[in-house]
């Protein structure tokens, strides 16, 4: 994993960074399905078909984006895994008492606030579901009802789904915001 004497310390602020804009490119994508359902849902004589397709495209583009910060998560989890590994062995190496448990003070600060980041990203995560399935949801019945009644119909659903992505971006603030304050703390 450290290769060309790049440290897992930069490598885990890499991924977080990476794993915070995945959020923020979901959070952004998220906004902008809400607003295309938003549009579809408001005007009365819109092209059916043409709304469908573009409501379709950002529910995929959506999906997308939530599937890339799952993968940065994972990402995340995997060099933490490697670098918590390997300053716990290190910490065997060293002949000052002091120094030692200096640095062992200093990984359970480190893999406390890791934890509490790690837990603020999960739940920011584990958000994006629901809401991409109330959103699949509509995305199909107007697919399979492209009609009047249908945007009718998905005009009480569009209520709901904008409450639900109301509450994703709200967690995903504080996770970015975790991720963060989790990476000034490591650049200390």
């Amino acid at each position: 994993m450290e290769k060309m004497g790049i440290h897992k310390r930069d490598i885990l602020v890499d991924r977080v960074e990476d794993a915070r804009d995945a959020q923020a490119e979901a959070q952004t994508q998220f906004k902008s399905a809400l607003e295309q359902f938003s549009s579809v849902v408001q005007v009365e004589n819109t092209d059916l078909k043409a709304a469908y397709e573009k409501l379709n495209s950002e529910y995929e583009e959506s999906e997308a984006a939530a599937k890339n910060v799952t993968d940065r998560i994972d990402k995340v989890r995997t060099v933490a895994d490697a670098l918590f590994r390997e300053w716990e062995e290190e910490l065997e190496l060293y002949e000052s008492a002091e120094l030692k448990k200096s640095s062992k003070t200093q990984l359970l600060k480190t893999k406390e606030q890791y934890n509490k980041m790690l837990q603020s990203m999960i739940k920011a995560e584990s958000s994006m579901a629901p809401v991409l399935r109330t959103f699949r949801d509509n995305v199909l019945y107007l697919k399979h009802n492209l009609n009047a009644q249908a945007i009718g119909s998905l005009r009480v659903e569009f209520k709901t789904l904008k409450e639900e992505i109301d509450k994703l971006i709200a967690k995903m603030n504080d996770s970015i915001a975790t991720s963060n304050s989790f990476i000034s703390n490591l650049e200390k």
